[in-house]
């Protein structure tokens, strides 16, 4: 939303100042109807003179409002998932309205949404609200169950992520996504549709692959740590005593280093665990800025190293653009902390809706209505704010 100018007024959920307190300066309203955002939220707010041309401390009069930013105003609905057990919750129409801003596409058959970072995928025991629970309380949209998941993202990642929402749609996504399939059926359209299927992931490294491009065959482990408990993925050994599974990623670097870091684009090949981050930090020595359980010791040796970047075209050392207003490090590459940096930005896959149609028999495939369909669907998804922030900081040069 663009930022309001002085004199005009101004929208805040649809929230207007009352009355009953008729002096109060704009930052003491934000922060006495945001109080449940949390003092920081709200203290930044009041520092946004760069994204706004009203100041903080201007005097508001009666029917005056206030527009904080999507972003602010969601952390209130985002705060209440952290707090309510999945078998409980019932999200209200705010917070339906949220979950729905999610969705990408909807047909009858598959939901395409755009999942925010740190919300785990699939539920268990020790984690509440997760994708899987939040869709089958606010994604329904008049179905008697809600879309169930498919295929799987990191808690950490972001990105795009499919859901069936019939038990055909189900079985099919199921197969496509598995690491099993040959495709080889009597429908020419739908072998075609199958092999053009991908996914490519945008993801930020610490250092830079040595090849610009190349393809990753690397097969990987699963061990426990010492505590008995803990799981991780490795790189298989050649010795091949331990059982391992194939995987495959192709990879493209974006553009050159900066700030000790590259930006890359992945597409997986097979669809293993902890796949894009393992072949990043092991294979090819370039952990996910983020990534803290593949690349802890990178991290440390980044943050604490003295770097002077030089720009391509004038040979003068290069600036980071640091931005303005509320979101100037949250969990970019000038946090202390910074957040994983792995989204899946684009998705193709076959059009399911028109090809279980077919399957079916319910129309021809050489009828007009569904030979105008397509027989594939594309995506992308935008990135996630800390990514955005560090995609304009460094993102000059990139191809």
């Amino acid at each position: 939303m663009s930022p309001p100018l002085a004199g005009s007024s101004t929208t805040f959920m649809g929230l207007k100042m009352m009355s009953s307190n008729p002096i109060s300066t704009r930052a003491l309203w934000v922060h006495r109807e945001c109080s449940n955002m949390g003092e920081s939220i709200v203290e930044k707010e009041g520092q946004m003179k760069p994204m706004r041309e009203v100041k903080p401390s201007e005097v508001m009069k009666v029917g005056d409002r206030v527009h904080v930013p999507v972003s602010v105003a969601e952390s209130r609905i985002s705060r209440r998932f952290d707090t309510i057990p999945s078998g409980t919750l019932y999200p209200n129409a705010d917070e339906i309205k949220y979950l729905q801003r999610l969705v990408k596409y909807r047909d009858w058959a598959i939901i395409v949404l755009n999942k925010p970072p740190r919300l785990p995928v699939k539920g268990h025991l020790p984690i509440h609200n997760s994708m899987d629970a939040l869709a089958a309380a606010a994604l329904s949209y008049g179905y008697n169950e809600g879309p169930k998941l498919v295929h799987r993202l990191d808690r950490e990642s972001s990105g795009l992520i499919i859901m069936g929402r019939t038990k055909e749609s189900i079985d099919h996504l199921n197969w496509l996504f598995s690491n099993y399939k040959e495709v080889n059926t009597p429908h020419k359209a739908w072998n075609d549709a199958c092999e053009a299927t991908y996914q490519k992931y945008w993801a930020l490294v610490i250092g830079s692959p040595k090849e610009k491009e190349g393809l990753i065959c690397a097969p990987l482990s699963k061990v426990l740590l010492d505590d008995g408990k803990t799981e991780r993925v490795i790189l298989a050994h050649q010795s091949g005593f331990e059982p391992s599974q194939k995987a495959i990623t192709e990879y493209r670097v974006l553009g050159p280093m900066i700030n000790g870091c590259s930006w890359v684009e992945l597409r997986p090949h097979t669809s293993r665990k902890h796949q894009l981050r393992v072949h990043c930090a092991e294979a090819l020595g370039t952990p996910i800025v983020g990534d803290y359980k593949y690349g802890w010791f990178v991290h440390r040796r980044w943050k604490q190293m003295p770097r002077v970047d030089i720009e391509a075209t004038t040979g003068k050392p290069y600036k980071l653009r640091r931005p303005d207003g509320l979101d100037v490090q949250k969990g970019s590459v000038l946090s202390k902390v910074p957040l994983l940096h792995l989204h899946c930005r684009e998705l193709v896959l076959p059009n399911i809706a028109k090809f279980l149609k077919v399957f079916n028999g319910k129309s021809e495939y050489q009828s007009t209505e569904v030979s105008l369909e397509r027989d594939v669907l594309r995506f992308v998804a935008s990135m996630p704010s800390h990514m955005k922030i560090s995609w304009n900081l460094m993102s000059s040069y990139l191809v």
